[in-house]
């Protein structure tokens, strides 16, 4: 059996679900709209489950922390996904919390506010903040991914009305087309 395609994404509150859904739909691809929730409420091995009956590629799935310190429900469900053996994980779009107490992570890339490819961060609203390493509450088990594709965004559909559902969640759905790009993803 082919390993199902999928990309990550670091948030999964109302506003980010709703964006996400679109941007999945906008590059063609499957959303889990279960794996929403802040925090996320399905395990890593309940989602599994349901990428494994998606009718097609790439699936992408929220997981969220709710901004809880160390390894909470949506890191937990990331490593379980990252590590199951029916799932290649394409990247993960990574959104910055604005954190103050972050060990940081780096980023391939990050999308800002205005559409812009950049070599560093981005705040939550999608601001260059000229540092490498993004902030954010579901991001300190990828530290060790060091083959993954990581893309930085700010607060999906929002970012200071730049990435609204109403506009189609263009900077979502740049990130999304980012991780297929640079994972060498092809439709």
């Amino acid at each position: 059996m082919e390993k199902r395609k999928v990309i990550l994404v670091t948030d999964g509150d109302r506003v980010a679900r709703r964006a996400v859904e679109l941007a999945a739909h906008n590059i063609g691809g499957r959303c889990i709209s279960a794996s929403a929730g802040n925090p996320t409420e399905l395990t890593g091995k309940e989602i599994i489950e349901v990428i494994t009956t998606a009718e097609h590629d790439p699936v992408v799935v929220m997981v969220d922390d709710r901004g809880i310190k160390g390894d909470g429900r949506g890191e937990k469900a990331m490593n379980t996904i990252i590590k199951d053996h029916r799932v290649d994980v394409l990247g993960v779009v990574a959104v910055s919390s604005n954190g103050k107490d972050c060990n940081g992570l780096k980023v391939s890339c990050s999308i800002t506010k205005d559409g812009n490819i950049i070599d560093g961060a981005v705040d939550k609203y999608g601001n260059n903040i000229n540092q490498k390493d993004i902030c954010g509450d579901t991001l300190s088990i990828l530290s060790d991914k060091k083959d993954l594709v990581i893309v930085g965004i700010g607060d999906p559909g929002k970012m200071d009305y730049y990435d609204e559902v109403s506009k189609g969640a263009p900077i979502t759905t740049k990130a999304l087309e980012e991780v297929m790009k640079r994972s060498g993803y092809r439709m």
